[in-house]
């Protein structure tokens, strides 16, 4: 009966493994050899585990053959992996020493927790290789969109259904007020595929601007064939969104492409996106057309741009600024993030009054700096000049240029800037000495007096303070976000950015400064010597 239940089991073997490799959708082999591995640890447990034993399952037949592995000695040390000449040749013949010979074992009935074990080595075999054909099958599809089905709602969650593996739609990439059940169909793009013990993570997202753009490009030919390109795209999802289009062919107007006969193709992406509005404008090279395109449908009279800041100054006529600046500060928070760039909303009373206040301020600053009377110092704004350095070091020829000036004025205004100027490096040094900052940290690229004093107050006195820093407290620039002047309203608390960041230093100049820091505070000549230490402690 024994004999027969065997022959039962071996016959059985080959079509639980197909079975098995048609419902995960994994190699034969990797079943097969599943199998193997439960047999032989199985056997071990019923010889000893201490012997060297393999199975092997016979794919045609079914038949499985389990055998030790041994090497033959003259002299027999340990039992269970080695034999003496005389038993090798019994079992093979001509066997030398220093042979590696096969002893064959009867097959093995399985009890039931040796037949429990082996289900659970195959089964942990199978699920890994489940997971490593998820990982491989969906890790390049990153920005693809998929269709799923919900299998659960949990914490707020969406776990959808693939077919081959299972995604999930966080909280946060959810449309809001979008409700999904259970057994629901649903869209959505694959933000990232995340390989875990537990099996690899599919992030969807159905509220990213991605998701948008490739809706887009399955309603409009024209961008799928890349003739038409989406530059910019920003979402308030299940709200409003702003895309940029472009056309590469000049005969093809990208906004009406993308609109489609009486609307038909962007309908399709809005119902999509659950009634969400969206602005379809031009995208343009140039900064200030653009921000005037994606401040639509308000109408801008002016654009400043402060390409030091990365901030945009628009003003619109009073009778605009709510359009311009939206709903709940939509329409300028979607601009803002279309063009990149933060957005100063003014009226033209208060670009007026900015204009007169900065007239003020640096006519001033001349008055007293150059001891010039109100008039000069007037017409000087007036043609342009803002700082102390603009005055010193532009062409005379600029500056005798202006109406009422000759080369001798010129040049007595440009000296009274450059010992202004020098004065104001004198105070900065001495500023900076009474702060305790080390003349050393001057000897640093692109450092001048006054950051020395920004970084003294800072508390940053020695090298190994600054060598201390990473780069984005040194230089971090202001966080770009839109803001509006509104009549009344508390002013927000700045964003400081980082130590030096009103000086305009990029973040390579900012790397370069740390570094060669950290090499004149000696950090890097203590590394030698200390991995010298280890290997002689060691």
């Amino acid at each position: 009966m024994a004999t027969s239940a065997v022959s039962a089991n071996k016959a059985e073997l080959l079509a639980i493994a197909d079975a098995v490799a048609k419902e995960k959708l994994i190699d034969r082999a990797i079943v097969i050899e599943a199998m193997e591995d439960a047999i032989q640890r199985a056997a071990k447990a019923r010889y000893g585990a201490e012997n060297d034993i393999r199975a092997k399952i016979d794919t045609s037949a079914g038949d499985v053959r389990l055998w030790r592995v041994v090497e033959v000695v003259e002299e027999v040390d340990n039992y269970f992996t080695q034999v003496n000449v005389g038993e090798a040749q019994k079992l093979q013949a001509g066997a030398v020493v220093g042979d590696y010979i096969v002893d064959p074992l009867p097959n093995i009935e399985f009890g039931r927790i040796a037949a429990q074990a082996a289900k659970q080595v195959i089964f942990q075999k199978v699920r890994d290789a489940e997971r490593e054909r998820q990982h491989e099958e969906f890790k390049d599809r990153a920005g693809e969109i998929i269709v799923g089905t919900v299998k659960s709602v949990e914490f707020g969650h969406i776990v959808v259904n693939l077919g081959r593996a299972e995604g999930v739609i966080r909280r946060d990439q959810q449309i809001p007020r979008e409700v999904l059940r259970k057994d629901d169909r649903v869209r959505a793009i694959i933000l990232k595929v995340v390989r875990e013990n537990r099996g690899p993570q599919i992030f969807l997202s159905r509220a990213h601007p991605d998701f948008m753009k490739k809706l887009f490009a399955q309603e409009v030919p024209e961008i799928y064939d890349g003739i038409i390109e989406i530059k910019a795209a920003a979402r308030d999802p299940g709200s409003r969104a702003k895309i940029g289009v472009i056309s590469r062919d000049s005969s093809i107007d990208p906004v009406g492409a993308c609109v489609g006969m009486k609307g038909s193709r962007v309908q399709a992406v809005v119902q999509e996106l659950q009634g969400e509005k969206i602005d379809i404008i031009p995208w343009s090279p140039d900064n200030a057309t653009f921000v005037v395109n994606a401040l639509q449908p308000a109408q801008v009279a002016r654009v400043m741009i402060d390409e030091d800041e990365d901030r945009i100054e628009v003003v619109v006529p009073d009778d605009q600024l709510s359009l311009a600046i939206g709903r709940r500060g939509q329409n300028v928070r979607l601009a803002s993030q279309l063009t990149g760039k933060a957005i100063d909303i003014l009226t033209e009373a208060d670009a007026s009054e900015k204009r007169q206040k900065e007239f003020v301020q640096n006519s001033e600053l001349f008055q007293n700096e150059l001891d010039v009377d109100e008039t000069l110092a007037q017409l000087l704004v007036a043609e342009g000049f803002s700082s102390l350095e603009e005055v010193a070091y532009v062409e005379i020829e600029e500056l005798a240029g202006i109406e009422g000036l000759d080369e001798e004025v010129a040049g007595e205004l440009q000296s009274r800037a450059t010992e202004a100027l020098e004065r104001q490096e004198q105070a900065n040094r001495d500023a900076r000495t009474e702060l305790g900052v080390e003349d050393a940290i001057g000897e640093m690229p692109y450092i001048t007096e006054a950051m020395m004093v920004t970084l003294g107050k800072a508390g940053i006195k020695t090298l190994d303070d600054l060598a201390d820093l990473a780069t984005d407290e040194l230089v971090e620039k202001k966080r770009i976000e839109p803001r509006r002047r509104k009549e009344g309203a508390p002013a927000p608390k700045p964003d400081k950015g980082g130590i030096l960041s009103e000086y305009g230093l990029s973040t390579e100049q900012g790397n370069e400064i740390i570094m060669t820091a950290r090499q004149a505070a000696g950090w890097f000549d203590d590394e030698p010597v200390a991995a010298e230490a280890e290997g002689t402690e060691a």
